[in-house]
């Protein structure tokens, strides 16, 4: 490259991750960019638990898409500040979720739907717990990278609801049908190293090393020719994101149905009273 295509392309990609961070800064605060060369850095800082709405949602997306047209951006990192990942939706009634369940997740999802629009590959790297949506939002990336201590918790009908965030077509294309299935049924928490031999992740870094090893593993895709793996993401992922829209329409249904139970009034109260809930099938 000579030194004038050189200076070309670095003003292009510092242009498009000056967009990207002031798009960000304006529009939803509670997401942070930051560049590491060619691999970004979106980090959601709501600590310690990360709990989701549409704005955060949003904010990620609203980034990623961005870097979709900064062709010095090859891969992205998704992140947060905190002890956790993302604890999903937050019930306490503090939040969208403790008044309207209902349209507050059907923001949430109108905008996680168009996660699965984002064309460059996306790497999550998942400290402490992805919860519920959160696992969602993990499962959305196309890989995750986890430490022995991480929690991957499918709560969902330990909460006395359905599934969201696009999990009915991500999670069995990850781990498969019958994986799923278990996890789903048994709202069962999988650890990082169990994590890792169900494929839920796909690589286990040292204790708090999440991040740097994502970041690593960006500059590896960085390093591949872009139109290659452009086109071989496409092939891959063909079809998913309108998998994903048929199934959030599902899964909000269904949520909205259940979220009128006993049942889910027992789970998520169990829940904040940190006790094993008591179901009775009404």
């Amino acid at each position: 490259m000579t030194a004038g295509a050189a200076g070309a392309a670095g003003a292009a990609g510092a242009a498009g991750a000056a967009g990207a961070a002031a798009l960000v800064t304006a529009v939803a605060a509670p997401v942070e960019v930051t560049r590491d060369g060619q691999v970004a850095v979106i980090e959601m800082r709501r600590p310690p638990a990360n709990f989701f709405d549409e704005d955060l949602i949003g904010g990620i997306v609203d980034a990623a898409a961005a870097f979709d047209d900064d062709p010095d951006c090859r891969a992205i990192v998704l992140c947060s500040q905190g002890r956790h990942f993302c604890a999903g939706a937050d019930f306490s009634g503090a939040g969208d979720f403790g008044t309207d369940k209902s349209a507050a997740a059907g923001r949430v999802y109108r905008r996680a739907a168009q996660l699965f629009d984002v064309r460059t590959p996306l790497i999550a790297a998942v400290q402490g717990a992805a919860v519920g949506g959160g696992l969602g939002l993990a499962c959305a990336a196309d890989f995750r990278v986890a430490d022995p201590s991480t929690r991957f918790v499918a709560s969902f009908s330990r909460l006395g609801t359905h599934q969201g965030f696009g999990l009915s077509v991500t999670l069995p294309a990850i781990v498969g049908p019958q994986v799923a299935a278990d996890l789903l049924y048994r709202g069962a928490t999988v650890r990082g190293t169990e994590a890792v031999q169900l494929g839920l992740a796909d690589r286990l870094a040292e204790p708090g090393e999440q991040r740097a090893a994502a970041i690593a593993w960006g500059h590896e895709i960085a390093a591949a020719a872009p139109l290659a793996v452009a086109s071989i993401r496409q092939t891959l992922r063909a079809g998913l994101a309108d998998r994903v829209r048929s199934a959030l329409e599902r899964e909000l249904a269904e949520q909205t149905r259940l979220w009128a139970t006993a049942d889910s009034d027992e789970g998520i109260q169990a829940s904040l009273d940190r006790r094993t809930p008591s179901f009775t099938g009404r």
